[in-house]
């Protein structure tokens, strides 16, 4: 990803003003700083950086990482991450309902797995030749080491490399098993019926 990518994501060219937190603001709230490279940029710009590259829009991405950050043993605090939501990442600057919370937590899980579906089809289904796929998951790997970096996660090089040697073996495995599949019978996932190659449709 070009240094370009990473200055439009990271600051505007006028930074907000930081007035530091409101009286009556949760001790774990003014502590929370994954979003603190993105200081200073307006939700529009992170939005739009995000929708050239991925399904989720930046208002799915940031209550997505609230929701997993601010989840106890009894369920997640939604009630929390919505009323201090502009404490809590820099680019949004409303408040939001439980509901809403809630809401854009479903979107960014059914966009995930539809986004998932979609891609290991294109893996299984013999449209890509391997050194395409790797092409392709070099860049999806690319994009979400930066969000990743984004939200404060530091990785080393040697942490990066593991984790594109494991990438790429799961791949090889997702091959192999399309393979098979393609040459054996499958079975539907809806009814659990198998599909043999010489299967008709029903009328």
């Amino acid at each position: 990803m070009s240094e370009d990518d990473a200055t439009g994501v990271e600051a505007d060219d006028e930074a907000a003003d930081d007035d530091g937190p409101e009286p009556g603001v949760p001790e774990d709230v003014q502590r929370y700083d994954r979003f603190t490279k993105v200081d200073g940029a307006q939700y529009e710009r992170v939005n739009d950086f995000l929708r050239e590259r991925t399904y989720i829009t930046a208002r799915e991405w940031a209550i997505a990482r609230l929701c997993a950050d601010f989840r106890t043993e009894t369920g997640v605090e939604m009630t929390k991450i919505g009323e201090n939501l502009p404490e809590l990442v820099p680019f949004m600057t409303d408040t939001y309902t439980p509901q809403a919370v809630n809401q854009a937590r479903a979107a960014f899980e059914e966009k995930v797995t539809k986004a998932g579906a979609t891609f290991l089809y294109g893996a299984m289904s013999d449209f890509f030749t391997a050194d395409e796929l790797d092409d392709l998951m070099y860049e999806s790997t690319e994009v979400a080491k930066f969000l990743l970096e984004v939200e404060g996660v530091e990785l080393t090089v040697e942490e990066e490399l593991d984790a594109e040697d494991r990438i790429s073996e799961v791949m090889r495995d997702v091959r192999e098993a399309s393979d098979e599949l393609r040459h054996s019978g499958a079975t539907c996932p809806n009814c659990g019926h198998e599909m043999t190659g010489d299967a008709k449709a029903d009328d």
